[in-house]
């Protein structure tokens, strides 16, 4: 069933609605070598709000601070309308050590840069953004509670956190009656499904909404890159070596494996009649547990693009050929529990020998 920008969802356990596609601001600014200048950046907001967006996803360093400050003067004329989603933890100034991190320094200092940046009284949704395996999670977790008792903050989330980790804070902020988290946000796509192991199921099953991504896998599932592509150590096939799709071959994004996902996403496109960017982005929409991927558009041509994936209906079959070519390995104990021999002991059907030693052989 197709979907538009003003189909709002409820994010996690929260009654906050959000747009089915977030806007993601990392590409407001030209400070990291790529992205939108201002006005482009302009009728990029003004193009997704005027078709029903709410949901903008940024950090208080992306493009070092350009990107929340043209989203303050943006949003300055409707900014109740809208949802703001930042981040903090990434080092906001080289050399000083809690300028970044998760303890409550780098937070605060965080939240009161990005209030300024974004000049607003409030954010809407705060990320723990990197977790960064040395603050205790009582100090993280009474952090974020102070700030939406101070009305600074109205949800806290987390993003790139260990499942493990994140339901142990869910947990004990619920015994603690402090805020809970509302939203998870994790790299998610065809190409990188591995968040299907333990992330997304814990997200269903502790009540955050997961917000993906990278849901076009770098730039990978729109067809863009080819088997020329496969040596990293050169410059990719036209584009010069310090291009971001260089830098996506460098990084071990472009394989044989992606390339094959990407093949089948080609095919599925052609048959939809929609190009392979709305058929990857359709597929993450849709998946369970996700609330919404988020675009990163740096052009109104790309946005649109990328919007189209809210009309995009994918067939039962063309879902089971996107999912058996990107299908991974879940690993233990999933894929064991998962199996049918296991299914057939559990329910009954099958007899255990229970040997002397206290191993059973199934």
């Amino acid at each position: 069933m197709s979907l538009t920008l003003d189909t709002y969802r409820l994010l996690g356990r929260s009654g906050l609605r959000v747009s089915p596609l977030a806007l993601g601001a990392a590409t407001f600014g030209t400070e990291w070598g790529w992205g939108a200048e201002r006005e482009e950046a302009r009728m990029l907001f003004d193009r997704y709000t005027e078709l029903g967006g709410n949901f903008f996803d940024t950090a208080s360093t992306y493009t070092n601070g350009s990107s929340e400050r043209l989203l303050g003067e943006f949003t300055r004329t409707d900014r109740d309308r809208l949802v703001l989603a930042t981040k903090y933890s990434t080092l906001r100034r080289p050399g000083d050590p809690n300028s970044g991190g998760t303890h409550r320094k780098s937070m605060l200092a965080s939240v009161e840069s990005s209030l300024r940046q974004l000049n607003t009284d409030y954010i809407d949704l705060l990320y723990l953004n990197v977790w960064d395996f040395r603050t205790p999670v009582e100090e993280i977790l009474r952090g974020l509670d102070d700030l939406v008792r101070q009305g600074k903050v109205l949800y806290v989330a987390i993003s790139s956190a260990p499942a493990w980790q994140v339901s142990r804070m869910q947990t004990i902020a619920d015994l603690r009656g402090w805020s809970p988290l509302v939203a998870l946000e994790i790299e998610y796509s065809l190409i990188e499904r591995t968040g299907e192991r333990d992330l997304i199921p814990m997200a269903r099953e502790m009540g955050l909404g997961v917000v993906s991504f990278s849901p076009l896998g770098g730039g990978v599932l729109t067809g863009k890159y080819s088997r020329e592509d496969l040596n990293p150590t050169g410059p990719v096939a036209g584009e010069t070596a310090s291009s971001r799709k260089s830098l996506n071959a460098a990084l071990g994004m472009v394989t044989e494996r992606t390339l094959a996902i990407a093949d089948v996403v080609k095919e599925v496109a052609s048959e939809l009649g929609h190009t392979p960017a709305q058929v990857a982005l359709a597929w993450t929409l849709n998946a369970p547990g996700v609330t919404a991927p988020i675009i990163g558009a740096r052009t109104i041509a790309q946005l649109e693009d990328n919007l189209g994936a809210l009309q995009v209906d994918l067939t039962p079959s063309q879902l089971a050929r996107l999912g058996e070519v990107s299908a991974i390995d879940l690993g233990i104990p999933h894929g064991l529990l998962a199996s049918d021999h296991i299914r057939a002991v559990t329910t009954g059907d099958m007899k255990i020998e229970t040997r002397s030693c206290g191993e059973t052989q199934l």
